[in-house]
């Protein structure tokens, strides 16, 4: 069996009824290649009155990926930037040695009934990059690589698989598909990074004849070719990369190599030292007692 373990996850709730399924990192595993943390949001038909903006707060050590299915959101960050996230684009946030953003509905969807539906990870920095300065870069969907093998629709959101590669640019080895698999049909995974895991997003999936059922995350043996195969037509997302360089500490939205380092960033964050958003007023305060 070419499934190495499994991650259930927690749900959470963020806030005015916006519950997000979590599934790294976890007591199993910190994090597959550099991706430290998996959220799974949606699908969720959003009420009129609905508020799940999110207000600005802090992010150290860390990229911020973020990939919508349906939906829209705009992101307003300290550095400047402002940017209608949609499905398919692919939004990278470094925050490196600090960056603040928000995450809003945008104007045009506010007080009107919609659907919501995504992910949201973050790849811890390599140690040579946990201090660079902040960035932002979007890829619009159109600029995506998307290509049909064995019955499948693959999408090269991040890294390079089946000869395309992503124009995304990374700080380490990095892998993260969308792939859409046709009822009946396999697909044939090789050459995988040394970590990498599957999580389906709808559809009934199998990995060499194990079947993974919905909210789970499979973690890969990726010494041999993994066989995935759907029962139903099914939709998975594969991510993965090479290790970290070494444990990570996380605190709220702060990730890094040095305790010491996480202290003073919730210090800086109280005394509002960190940049503002532009337009921004509001803020989500550094939470009363979180563990390292």
């Amino acid at each position: 069996m070419t499934i190495s373990n499994l991650l259930k996850g927690h749900e959470k709730d963020l806030g005015g009824g916006f519950v997000v399924r979590r599934y790294l990192p976890s007591a199993i595993k910190q994090a597959v290649g550099p991706f430290i943390f998996f959220d799974h949001f949606g699908p969720v038909d959003v009420p009129v009155d609905a508020d799940h903006d999110v207000r600005p707060h802090p992010h150290i050590g860390l990229s911020t990926v973020t990939y919508l299915f349906e939906g829209a959101m705009d992101h307003r960050d300290s550095i400047g930037t402002f940017q209608r996230i949609e499905p398919g684009a692919i939004n990278w946030m470094t925050a490196g040695r600090g960056i603040v953003h928000s995450e809003r509905t945008p104007k045009d969807l506010v007080g009107v009934p919609h659907r919501t539906h995504g992910l949201q990870l973050w790849a811890a920095l390599p140690l040579a990059h946990e201090e660079d300065e902040p960035g932002f870069c979007h890829t619009p969907a159109a600029d995506i690589p998307e290509l049909v093998v064995d019955g499948a629709t693959v999408r090269v959101l991040v890294g390079s698989a089946f000869g395309k590669a992503s124009p995304v640019a990374t700080y380490s080895q990095t892998l993260y598909l969308d792939v859409k698999l046709k009822a009946g049909h396999e697909l044939s995974l090789s050459d995988l990074p040394k970590e990498a895991a599957i999580y389906p997003i709808s559809g009934e999936l199998e990995i060499d004849g194990v079947a993974l059922a919905l909210n789970n995350m499979a973690l890969l043996d990726t010494g041999s070719t993994q066989l995935v195969k759907a029962g139903a037509e099914s939709h998975f997302v594969l991510i993965g990369g090479e290790p970290l360089d070494g444990h990570r500490f996380m605190s709220w939205n702060f990730v890094s190599s040095s305790k010491e380092r996480i202290v003073k960033a919730g210090e800086d964050w109280e005394a509002q030292r960190f940049e503002k958003v532009p337009g921004e007023t509001e803020w989500i305060p550094l939470p009363a007692r979180k563990p390292l």
